[in-house]
């Protein structure tokens, strides 16, 4: 692609540049996906590539373009590639769900979520990796191989949305939907130096609500206004889902560029809510620049504490849940399932009905309970997106020969902070406002609002975008 548009840009700006004629829709998917037969051989990010799919739609949106009266006919995303995490369903592709033991039949139809996507425009332009079932913060399986950050690939880049946080900071994609049930949209942003916001539960409708409303969908990006611009997209009003809000008076990419309001109350949460887990002095650094940051900006730190649960209670609810993220997968082969999905799906089965149901009404009991602390005391809490750098690959597998449901605990320390705020249902974003001189690591910090305030959480991410610019750093593996 001709300068200044290139496979950095933002996706936003693609867009405008399409709608303008100065790039065809069809050199901006031959720019990716020849970046893609370039990097991802390294990296892994793409499990899935329909390279002449993809083409025939860029043909099409380029004749579209071409045809059309005025750039205002045209969907706000035309011509705009955006991979799709495999985890849902796009028509005429498998869906793998990072499993060996998937049925690998092509799709019948698109989730609703990629509907609205391809609505919007963009053009679907692969699947990529994740972790089995979105179980765990990184992809290193049997059906998919490992996924390797492009920052350091002795690294894991993160997960469960692990190729879509590849894609997106190699320049192998400008922007790449991911979904989020304990951290994954958050943490491999922090790992990959992107910006990922997941949003209120419910503000986004799938075709069913996923694991009690724990996971959603959203996207990784490397700016504010992209991930507002594709909010948009994403919480449309869906009148098949009774969950499904209606959308807001206000767009989110216009909200995203207002000011904040004066004097926001911010508190601050550095310990982990786990106790034993030590948090990094690179992620507690990314803590401090932004505090600095609000602070400079005329807004108030608080010393008011986030009323949390126990440990024990936050672990219990959550994993009671948890166990079963791989219900109504279809599977060909259930043997082949990976030890630790299976001793969840074990554990699942030993609980019963009437144990299940009392531990979801513990869960929203909780949740309420944090919520109400939260909005009494602040407008947005502070901390890190992670307790840890990205961990070195295959540091996962410590103690899974004798438990494979140590898998899960050596997690602890990437998902702690991220997993509360699936629990109480609050959008939050991973923004990349440190870089760890040590390890030349990108360190993401989490901020996170009250439900229904993915305005705020734009605003305020915009001001640190702003105040702490990242938009010049670039992988080594780019």
């Amino acid at each position: 692609m001709s300068s200044p548009i290139g496979p950095f840009s933002p996706a936003v700006e693609l867009a405008a540049a399409i709608r303008r004629k100065e790039v065809s829709p069809v050199e901006v998917a031959d720019c990716y996906l020849r970046r893609m037969d370039e990097l991802d051989p390294r990296l892994n990010a793409f499990c899935h590539r329909g390279d002449d799919e993809v083409r025939k739609a860029a043909a099409e949106a380029a004749e579209a373009v071409v045809r059309a009266v005025s750039p205002d006919d045209l969907p706000p995303f035309h011509g705009v590639p955006l991979p799709v995490k495999d985890l849902i369903d796009v028509a005429g592709w498998p869906t793998t769900y990072g499993s060996a033991g998937a049925d690998r039949t092509p799709a019948a139809t698109s989730d609703p979520v990629v509907r609205r996507f391809v609505d919007a425009g963009f053009v679907p332009l692969g699947k990529t990796t994740t972790s089995e079932f979105g179980a765990l913060p990184f992809t290193e399986s049997r059906a998919l191989g490992i996924s390797r950050s492009p920052w350091d690939p002795r690294r894991t880049p993160g997960g469960s949305s692990s190729g879509a946080g590849i894609a997106v900071a190699a320049g192998m994609a400008p922007l790449a939907h991911a979904e989020d049930g304990g951290g994954s949209i958050r943490i491999p942003a922090s790992c990959n130096g992107l910006v990922g916001l997941k949003p209120t539960r419910g503000r986004v409708a799938h075709a069913t609500v996923f694991v009690e409303g724990l996971g959603t969908s959203g996207v990784v990006s490397r700016c504010v206004v992209d991930s507002a611009a594709a909010l948009d997209v994403l919480a449309r009003h869906d009148p098949a889902a009774w969950w499904s809000p209606p959308a807001p008076r206000e767009s989110f990419a216009a909200a995203a560029v207002r000011d904040a309001p004066a004097g926001l109350r911010v508190g601050v949460l550095t310990d982990s809510p786990v106790p034993g887990i030590g948090v990094d002095p690179a992620c507690t650094a990314a803590v401090d620049r932004t505090l600095r940051a609000l602070e400079s900006a005329g807004h108030h730190l608080v010393g008011t504490r986030l009323p949390l649960p126990s440990a024990d209670e936050l672990v219990a609810e959550f994993t009671t849940l948890w166990n079963v993220g791989g219900a109504g997968i279809p599977l060909a082969d259930p043997d082949r399932v990976e030890p630790h999905n299976r001793a969840l799906r074990d554990a699942a089965r030993a609980v019963d009905s009437w144990s299940y149901a009392e531990a979801v009404t513990r869960a929203q009991q909780l949740s309420r309970r944090v919520v109400e602390g939260f909005v009494a005391g602040f407008d947005l809490l502070v901390t890190p997106t992670m307790a840890c750098l990205p961990p070195a690959i295959g540091a996962w597998r410590a103690g899974t020969g004798d438990d494979p449901m140590a898998a899960l605990r050596n997690s602890y320390p990437m998902g702690v902070f991220t997993s509360l705020f699936n629990v109480t249902g609050q959008p939050a974003i991973s923004v990349p406002v440190h870089h760890d001189p040590a390890s030349g690591l990108p360190v993401g910090v989490q901020i996170v609002a009250a439900p229904w305030r993915e305005d705020l959480l734009l605003q305020v991410a915009h001001l640190l975008e702003q105040a702490l610019p990242w938009a010049g750093r670039r992988p080594p593996v780019s």
